[in-house]
């Protein structure tokens, strides 16, 4: 047996024995009482034990983030089998918020991951493509709406739009990251779109929850939500990049260790997570910007990694050639430090994010044949809605723009929930938006996933030419 094949059954019997592990423990917690935080640490180890299994989707070429959706649909429907076990996570409140902060890191890491330079290259045709992302949708969803389901109110034809509208950035992110294209055009506009077209989504959905509950809106209120947006990211990104190096010297003087630098990164995260909340927008939003606004540049009073320090020790007495290359290297390692000094916590809170998303899809919504081909018909208008947005997008691949700003995710059902919650949407209509959410989400990373590799494989072809 050579020395691949074991490594192959090695890593095959690891799976299995993860699996095992987690087949015996599922019950096990299922069963046992004690206090919610203790049965949480079995949920916990669960979750991660089935994402990494998950994981086994890349062997086919498919991203991770998918394979954590799947798991997620998979355990959250067990119920329909006569399987209880996972209808109690849920609704726990623990795991919930840990799934909150999963995206919120998320985010981060994509913030910081992208550059600023780069987004401002591309922040005229991010601005289009949100633009006609969220007026698009918005209205071809009221019109389909109208005459898919004639006799709902206005307020339902209103709210469905609104629904098609959102963009969940944390899945398309996830996506690029995962195929390390982060960096590409396509990627950039994408991020940027998805952001602005939260904001806007946000206030369409302000607008349209004022309109349900006071029956008008004001100019004002819409001038003082778009304001506060504005007004946010603005200085979110300007003041922000302004302080962050003053507050690296201040607790430099304190401490210079990895810890101090890890602290000051997340309270960044943290703090303008809460201060996009607290402007009226999405908590990632914020995340996203603070992620944006750091550069290792602002970490130059910490310590370096311990291992640089090693590396340049061990060619202290090299030529100048070795020295010079081994020199580029370390100062690339450098730059992405604070990337990976965050990615552990990624690792651990991340996949629980995805799999919460997936668990709280119904299937029994596909068991109405009625609802089913209407949400087919909503679908079809969600994914074309936004791959129109792509066609303003400039000279990059506009399939790639159009199909990143395709999923709603969390974002479609949090949108679809406060419906719900105003006695607005139906049960019906409501299954017809989850239905539309759950292929949106389940949809859009395999076709990014392919018409990435293409470009990639195109662009390896004109090299080789």
């Amino acid at each position: 047996m050579t020395l691949t094949k074991r490594s192959y059954f090695h890593g095959q019997s690891r799976w299995a024995w993860a699996l095992i592990f987690s087949l015996f423990v599922i019950p096990f917690a299922y069963a046992s009482g004690g206090s919610v935080t203790t049965i949480d640490f079995l949920w916990l180890a669960v979750f991660l034990l089935l994402a990494k299994m998950a994981g086994l989707i890349e062997k086919w070429g498919q991203p991770a983030v998918l394979g954590e959706l799947v798991i997620g649909v998979v355990l959250g429907n067990l119920v329909l089998m006569g399987i209880g076990w996972f209808e109690s996570v849920k609704h726990d409140q623990i795991i919930l918020f840990l799934a909150e902060l999963g995206v919120v890191i998320l985010l981060f890491q994509i913030g910081l991951e992208s550059k600023i330079d780069e987004m401002r290259k591309v922040g005229l045709r991010a601005f289009m493509v949100a633009t006609v992302g969220v007026v698009t949708p918005f209205v071809l969803g009221y019109l389909v709406g109208m005459w898919l389901m004639p006799g709902l109110s206005n307020d339902a034809y209103l709210f469905l739009g609104a629904t098609l509208t959102a963009t969940s950035v944390g899945i398309t992110g996830r996506v690029f990251r995962d195929l390390g294209k982060l960096q590409t055009s396509e990627a950039q506009i994408v991020l940027g779109a998805a952001v602005i077209d939260d904001v806007m989504g946000l206030i369409i959905l302000a607008v349209v929850t004022a309109i349900v509950t006071t029956g008008a809106v004001s100019l004002f209120g819409i001038s003082w939500i778009t304001l506060k947006a504005i007004l946010f990211l603005i200085g979110a990104l300007f003041l922000g990049q302004w302080l962050t190096p003053y507050i690296g010297k201040f607790l430099s003087l304190i401490q210079t260790n990895i810890g101090m630098k890890f602290t000051l990164a997340i309270s960044f995260c943290l703090i303008f997570a809460y201060l996009a909340h607290l402007a009226g927008l999405a908590p990632i939003i914020g995340a996203f910007a603070a992620g944006l606004m750091l550069e290792h540049v602002h970490f130059n009073e910490f310590d370096q990694p311990a291992i640089n320090q090693e590396i340049k020790a061990a060619v202290k007495n090299a030529d100048s050639e070795t020295k010079q290359k081994v020199s580029k290297v370390l100062e690339h390692h450098d730059e992405e430090h604070l990337d990976r000094l965050v990615a552990p916590l990624g690792h651990f809170l991340v996949p629980i994010f995805f799999i919460m998303t997936g668990m709280q899809v119904n299937l029994e919504t596909l068991f109405d044949l009625k609802v089913l081909g209407i949400a087919l018909v909503i679908t079809a208008v969600a994914f074309v809605s936004k791959l129109v947005a792509g066609i303003v997008a400039g000279p990059v691949n506009k399939y790639i723009v159009g199909w990143g700003m395709a999923p709603r995710g969390e974002v479609g059902l949090i949108f679809a929930m406060i419906g719900k919650q105003l006695g607005v949407i139906s049960e019906e209509l409501f299954s017809v938006v989850i239905i539309m959410v759950i292929l949106t989400t389940l949809l859009t990373p395999p076709i990014l996933n392919y018409l990435l590799r293409q470009q990639s494989s195109s662009a390896n072809k004109t090299t080789e030419i």
